[in-house]
Parts: structure tokens; C-alpha cells; sequence
């Protein structure tokens, strides 16, 4: 498969009156053509910023990007100027931003927002935007498109809101799109509609997705591969099967006991107790050790290596160090 997107050793800061935050610590992701990647985690681990980093919308200051390289398409996507970004931001990548209720102008049309976008990047008259757009609300599933694209935002639902806004994402016909919490003030219903619709349209337009989110429903229904981040780092990579099925790190198999689940019927959801570690001063070694019931003295001090459990399953957890392995089945 080709890839697309290839992240390497990301490094996000943000200055602030308290100090410097450290939301991002050498992050390294993959994504490979028609592939939906979901970067999961609970909030403040880093997951829109990784994303913000790739669309270079990390506002600076306060925010900078560090170190690292983000390599769109084998084009280092730090390097480039604000001009040659603007270029690429919105045409070949595009993103869905988290709430579909204030992403839309209120004070412009639905066709105008739609066109805007498409005329600005491509030499196009405005009968031929109005058109693509009729067909991108069509495809959308929004009814009656021709009379639609005369109506403003508060004349339709949350659900089409976001159908809009997948839409405007779309229009240029992006290779890479970046879905940021794109169900999370939708109800059940339209959330299923909603992921129904991105599966719909990467059946036919072959864009390669990432999904952010912490809604592990979510990601079970959509995501190929899966990526799991604490605290600024991604600390285990794998197929929906192998995250799901095959946890290695114990934050994911935390992750994993605290959703209801219909097979577990009765039993008691069991959270991960603690709080995230400040991220003005990050701990030297595991940043879940504090929280872990398996911690080891070693993951107060060392950040684990990343040990490969197959081709596509990664995890950063001295736990997967043999002799982890022989102290604990000497253990328990």
C-alpha cells in the first residue's frame, strides 16, 4: 500500500504564563491510501494537536512545532512556507473540525460557504462551483440540494449541519481527510448515519481518513488501524482486531474495561483511577506508571522501548521485556 501521510518524532510546545507545555512528545504515525487511522485517547493526550500539527493551524504563538517532520505525500509539511500551505490545506488535505453547530458561517448561504472554497482553489466559473456543490450535497445526502444551497446554517438540524460541513471537506476532493470529533454533539442515530456516510464516501472517492476521537463505539466501526495516545505520546499501534481483541498496554486495556459492553451484562465498569501527568514537567519514564497496577520501578525511570507484537501491532511498555515476562509469571 502506498502511504500517504508518514510522521516522524513530533514534538508540539505551547508557551504559557505557568511554563511550557509539552502537548506533543515525539509522535510517529503512519497512513497509507484509502486507509481510516483513529487516534484515540482521553482529552488533553494530544490528539488535535497532532492534527492541528499536520494542517500547520498550531497558532504561534503560543504553540510551536519543535521538532520532527510531517511528510505529506513525501513533502515535509513543517518546512514549507504559509503560502505553499495554504495550497495544500484545504484541497489536498481537509478537515472536519469537532463542533458542526459553530463551523458554519451564519451569516453566508450554504452555497456560498460550499463555493467559496472551490473557487478560490480551482479556475472555475460560478455556475460550474454551483454545480459540483448541488452534486457534493447529494452525495452528503442532504435533500432537495438546489433549494438547500439558498438556506443558512440555522435552518438545518445538528445531523446536517455536519453532512454540510463533510461536504465543504470534501468539495475539492482532498487525498487526505482529518475528522476531529466529527459525532461527538450528534446523537446515537445520527452518529451511525454520520459514520455510515464517511465508509459511503471512501468507497467511492478512495480519501484516506483520520479519525480523532475518544469514543471507542466509534472506532470500532469505522477504523482499519488504530492509534492509541496518553499523554503526548502514541503508546501502542494496531489493527482495530489487535487493539481490540489483543490489548498490550495496560491504558488501552484500561480504556477498553471502562466502556459498557452488551455481552457484559451486569458486570461493573471498572475505571482507571488517577489523573493524567502534568505536562509542564512530564515524567522521565512511562507517563502511565502512576496510574498503572502493573508498574515497575524501571517505568518510573526509562521510557520503555517499542516492542513489535506482528507487523502492525506496536507498544511502548516494559511489560513486553522478557524479563518483565519471567518476573511476572514468577509473580502471579
Amino acid at each position: 500500500m502506498e502511504k500517504i501521510l508518514d510522521i516522524r518524532d513530533l514534538h508540539v510546545s505551547f508557551k504559557t504564563f505557568g511554563g511550557e507545555v509539552q502537548a506533543v512528545r515525539g509522535v510517529n504515525l503512519e497512513l497509507y491510501r484509502g486507509e481510516t487511522l483513529a487516534i484515540v485517547g482521553e482529552s488533553g493526550c494530544g490528539k488535535s494537536v497532532t492534527a492541528n500539527s499536520i494542517m500547520r493551524l498550531i497558532p504561534t504563538p503560543p504553540g510551536e512545532i519543535k521538532d520532527g517532520s510531517i511528510l505529506f505525500k513525501g513533502q515535509d509539511m513543517t518546512q514549507l512556507s504559509d503560502r505553499e500551505v495554504r495550497k495544500i490545506r484545504g484541497v489536498d488535505i481537509s478537515m472536519i473540525f469537532q463542533d458542526p453547530m459553530t463551523a458554519l458561517n451564519p451569516t453566508l448561504t450554504v452555497g456560498d460557504q460550499l463555493t467559496e472554497g472551490l473557487r478560490q482553489h480551482r479556475t472555475i466559473t460560478k455556475k460550474e462551483a454551483n454545480t459540483q456543490a448541488i452534486e457534493m450535497l447529494t452525495l452528503v445526502g442532504i435533500p432537495n440540494p438546489v433549494e438547500r444551497m439558498k438556506q443558512y446554517p440555522h435552518e438545518f438540524s445538528g445531523g446536517m449541519r455536519q453532512r454540510i460541513v463533510i461536504a465543504m471537506a470534501l468539495i475539492c476532493d482532498p487525498e487526505l481527510l482529518i475528522a476531529d470529533e466529527p459525532t461527538t454533539a450528534l446523537d446515537v442515530t445520527i452518529q451511525a448515519q454520520i459514520l455510515q456516510l464517511f465508509q459511503k464516501i471512501q468507497k467511492q472517492t478512495g480519501v484516506s481518513i483520520i479519525l480523532i476521537t475518544h469514543d471507542l463505539g466509534v472506532v470500532a466501526k469505522i477504523a482499519d488501524r488504530i492509534a492509541v495516545m496518553y499523554a503526548g505520546k502514541v503508546i501502542e499501534t494496531g489493527t482495530r482486531k489487535e487493539i481490540f481483541y489483543t490489548p498490550q498496554h495496560p491504558y488501552t486495556k484500561g480504556l477498553l474495561h471502562s466502556v459498557p459492553r452488551m455481552d457484559q451484562k451486569g458486570e461493573k465498569l471498572i475505571p482507571i483511577d488517577g489523573t493524567p501527568p502534568d505536562l509542564f514537567s512530564p515524567p522521565e519514564g512511562c507517563p502511565f506508571a502512576a496510574r498503572c497496577p502493573m508498574a515497575m520501578e524501571v517505568c518510573t525511570k526509562v521510557y520503555p522501548f517499542q516492542s513489535e507484537l506482528s507487523r502492525t501491532h506496536e507498544v511502548d511498555c516494559w511489560l513486553q521485556d522478557e524479563r518483565a515476562k519471567k518476573y511476572m509469571a514468577s509473580t502471579y
